[in-house]
């Protein structure tokens, strides 16, 4: 059931999930599961990577997006101007 579920979370790249049954790993005694749940920690560890890869690089993204439209920006006087 653990390796049925593992094996969902890593399809659904879904990070939640997989931390949650990193959390609750079971005791495995057939040597095929192991060898299948080793196989299959290896791809959630690439596949959490690759996430935190996109998401450095989008954040990356938005920080140079919101810098160009800041520079864009009209300077306005934080003063009261009551002459004009």
């Amino acid at each position: 059931m653990w390796l049925t579920k593992l094996k969902i979370a890593i399809i659904e790249k879904n990070a939640d999930a997989l931390n949650e049954l990193m959390e609750d790993l079971p005791q495995l005694k057939d040597k095929k599961e192991i060898e299948e749940a080793l196989y299959l920690l290896k791809e959630a560890t690439s596949l959490m990577h690759t996430l935190k890869n996109e998401t450095s690089a989008s954040m990356k993204q938005i920080k140079k997006n919101l810098d160009f439209l800041r520079s864009t920006d009209v300077p306005t006087s934080k003063k009261l101007d009551i002459m004009s």
